[in-house]
């Protein structure tokens, strides 16, 4: 079968063995795979990937000298199945799944293996246990996004808000975008957002922004920090030394970048009791002052991925129409076309999600 292949710090196209299901699991064609703001960094940083798995018990680093086939955005259709499997879906369903394999060793992750074959190839296994059926007809492009929106639920639930906080997204790539939708469909108002991008600017609006910032035009925390006053009424009830900082609501900052410097940004721009979720993957070694975040009190959540039920519930939000994943797919491509997606998705004004279908 063919596939997209990382080697040698490339994406080349070239043939590899057809897999072959074992015990629980399941032969797929993979008919939609998003590329990942993760995967164009992997591409540069895929050494550094390496180097800090050693730190993740459980976790089995790539080895960079071995092919790894990249795409853990997925939609799939069955083909068949192994042994020890109860065959719930028929051959031709359209699946789901996290990308995962359950193993006797444990969970091992998909798309960042040497191991366990990503969506960027004609075909890959999946077990059994974590497939989750496409409802309502979804086409499998749009299904495929339901691991990046599932990125956005979980780092909102893991923002633990308790309600008047006004939020921040710095970055509307997608996975800004996914906060963005995942904000919105917790209620919670206004949401400012904030990108160079004038694409995704309109994108941000269209997935649930109330204001977006042009950083080169407005400084982004003065812009959210005119939508964050209080009322005469919050001002009051204020404790007496609380008089004496700035009349704002709560601030809950998204940072949805992932390159060095970005956080510092939002230490200097944040307010004082600010939360901070960080969900960009900066990939290098950064510097932030731990002073300023001493002095404001800024308390800095780091997150990872979703849970199974975050998951379940972003293909739901998509498939019912609550979240329109469609508008954040700008081109479709073939494995052939991979490497050039992973360049013209550095323009950002070109391009904010590339789907690749292994058989186009």
């Amino acid at each position: 079968m063919r596939a997209a292949i990382f080697r040698n710090g490339e994406i080349v196209v070239d043939y590899m063995p057809e897999p072959k299901p074992g015990a629980g699991q399941v032969l797929v064609k993979s008919l939609a795979c998003g590329i990942c703001g993760s995967d164009l960094h992997a591409r540069k940083h895929a050494h550094r990937m390496a180097e800090m798995a050693r730190f993740s018990p459980g976790r089995k680093p790539m080895d960079l000298s071995r092919d790894v086939v990249f795409g853990h955005e997925f939609c799939c259709e069955i083909l068949d199945y192994g042994p020890q499997t109860q065959r719930r879906f028929k051959p031709g369903a359209k699946v789901c799944s996290l990308p995962a394999l359950l193993t006797e060793q444990g969970p091992q992750g998909i798309g960042y293996s040497n191991d366990n074959i990503g969506g960027y190839a004609e075909r890959m296994l999946l077990s059994e246990a974590l497939l989750l059926e496409v409802p309502n007809g979804l086409p499998a492009e749009h299904a495929a996004l339901t691991e990046p929106l599932a990125v956005g639920v979980h780092a909102v639930a893991k923002a633990n808000i308790a309600g008047g906080e006004v939020p921040l997204v710095i970055g509307c790539g997608p996975v800004g975008l996914a906060v963005i939708a995942a904000l919105k469909i917790k209620g919670l108002h206004p949401i400012v957002a904030a990108d160079y991008s004038p694409a995704r600017r309109v994108l941000a609006e269209k997935l649930g922004a109330d204001i977006v910032v042009d950083p080169a035009r407005s400084q982004p925390y003065a812009t959210w920090a005119e939508h964050a006053q209080m009322s005469d009424a919050e001002k009051a009830a204020r404790p007496p030394l609380q008089a004496m900082l700035p009349a704002l609501k709560p601030a809950l900052i998204f940072e949805c970048v992932g390159v060095p410097g970005l956080l510092q940004q939002v230490f200097e721009g944040a307010p004082r009791d600010a939360r901070i979720v960080v969900v960009g993957v900066c990939m290098e070694t950064d510097r932030s002052e731990p002073m300023l975040g001493i002095m404001k009190e800024l308390n800095v959540q780091y997150v990872l991925g979703y849970t199974p039920e975050e998951f379940a519930a972003s293909l739901r939000l998509i498939a019912e129409g609550r979240v329109d994943a469609a508008s954040m797919v700008t081109a479709r491509v073939g494995i052939d076309g991979v490497a050039q997606a992973f360049a013209d998705l550095a323009n950002p004004e070109a391009h904010t999600k590339i789907i690749v279908e292994p058989w186009r």
